[in-house]
Formats: C-alpha cells, structure tokens, sequence
C-alpha cells in the first residue's frame, strides 16, 4: 500500500538523503518535505501523512515538540525523531511520546527498519 511520509528537517541535504533512500526502496511511496515545524503543520492541516520523520535540532521549535503536537492530533502515526544528538534526556523523552529515534547520519539499513515497522504498524491498525 503506498504511504506518504512527512520529512521535516530544516537541512535541505538531509531531506535529499531521505528522500533517496525512499526512492531506492518504497519507490510507491510519496514524500512530503517540510524545512520546519511550521511548514509540517501546515503541510498536515490540508493533507494526511502517515509517517513522519523529524530532525531534532530546528530553528523555530525542536522536533520533540513538534512530535508532541503531531501525536495529539494522530495517536498512531509512527513517527521517528532524527538526529545525531542522542542524549538519555531526548531518547526518554521519545519513548515517552511512542515515538523512535534514529540517529543521523542516516544509513539505508536504520532507515529501511523503521519504515518496515511503520508499515507493520499501520496495517495492525487498519490504516
């Protein structure tokens, strides 16, 4: 079934990096890009997602945040927080909002297994 993914980060390079490794291997899948919190939401407020991918570290507010209103709004979107910065603090707070951590830089393998469990995810849930 395709899916579209929402790829929120404020990098352009690390978006590109996603959206290759999607290309490469859930070529049916759409991608949506969001350079920031307030494009996602805005992104989200006229279409669906059903996955999202957001960087941690963003000018206007951190990924956290952003995964917290996100999970309010859609308490089973899997979504994942992507950043190099993988400190206890942020890694419970994740695990606190259902959401995964993958650490950048990202690899095809890191990224293929969270979206493998996504996926897995939404048919259990019907979506």
């Amino acid at each position: 079934m395709a899916r579209t993914v929402l790829v929120v980060d404020d990098s352009k390079l690390a978006r590109m990096v996603v959206k290759r490794i999607l290309e490469k291997t859930r070529s049916d899948w759409q991608i949506a890009e969001a350079a920031n919190a307030q494009e996602a939401l805005g992104f989200l407020a006229e279409k669906r997602a059903d996955i999202a991918l957001i960087d941690f570290n963003m000018p206007d507010r951190d990924g956290l945040s952003l995964a917290e209103e996100l999970r309010a709004a859609d308490p089973d979107m899997p979504m994942a927080i992507i950043s190099a910065n993988a400190q206890d603090a942020i890694l419970a707070r994740a695990r606190e909002l259902d959401t995964a951590f993958v650490e950048k830089p990202l690899t095809e393998d890191t990224l293929t297994a969270f979206l493998s469990g996504a996926a897995l995810k939404l048919r259990r849930a019907g979506k």
